[in-house]
């Protein structure tokens, strides 16, 4: 099970994440509350080891400005969380190796997720970063052969239910390992890995598993 900590704002969450067996690590330079520069995250970044998938996350931003932002802040991938298009999507998957488009459940980009030209596929709620449990349901509209990712609201607590019901490739999660905005909390960090590997089912491959090609950069 991938297992994506976002919002990370400081070096300690970061390295605290990775000790705890996190697969990825999220920076969010869209407006948020865990906004960060990209000059702190190339400083965090530089300290992490290389088998850590490090991701921009991004949302209606030019396609060139994220590829600048990516590879400016020592990122391995982009995430475009946003109405990107296609086009977008393909300009920078041409810069950067990994790239994981968000839509929104119920969405028509969620039913026509395919068309985008990636594997990894975020599924969040209707209002994406909101922190708000979904219709689970719903993830059954995103096309079959894709890396879905869930996201929205998950905590130690529920976790293990989405995956159950969605049988994802990874899942995303923010605020629900939170003490305070931007600030994660160890102890329902390591609740939350725990309880996600736990989840994951001995009988599902996780769809196509290239996302696993930037270990091997």
């Amino acid at each position: 099970m991938f297992v994506k900590i976002c919002g990370i704002t400081n070096e300690d969450d970061a390295l605290l994440a990775v000790a705890l067996g996190a697969d990825a690590i999220g920076f969010v330079f869209a407006p948020s509350v865990r906004q960060i520069a990209a000059q702190k995250v190339y400083d965090i970044t530089r300290r992490l080891p290389p088998e850590i998938l490090t991701v921009g996350v991004f949302r209606d931003e030019h396609p060139k400005r994220v590829v600048e932002m990516t590879q400016s802040a020592g990122l391995r991938a982009a995430q475009l969380h946003g109405h990107e298009t296609a086009d977008d999507v393909a300009y920078v998957a041409q810069h950067i190796r990994t790239v994981i488009k968000a839509v929104s459940a119920g969405s028509v980009d969620a039913v026509r997720a395919n068309s985008f030209g990636t594997s990894m596929v975020l599924v969040d709620a209707p209002a994406p970063g909101s922190g708000k449990v979904f219709d689970w349901s719903l993830a059954g509209e995103l096309p079959e052969g894709l890396n879905v990712i869930l996201a929205g609201g998950l905590t130690p607590e529920n976790v293990a239910t989405g995956i159950a019901q969605v049988r994802p490739f990874g899942v995303d999660v923010s605020s629900g390992i939170e003490a305070s905005p931007g600030r994660k909390d160890a102890i329902l960090m390591k609740r939350f890995i725990d309880a996600a590997r736990l989840a994951a089912p001995t009988d599902y491959d996780g769809g196509e598993k290239a996302p696993y090609d930037w270990m091997h950069e």
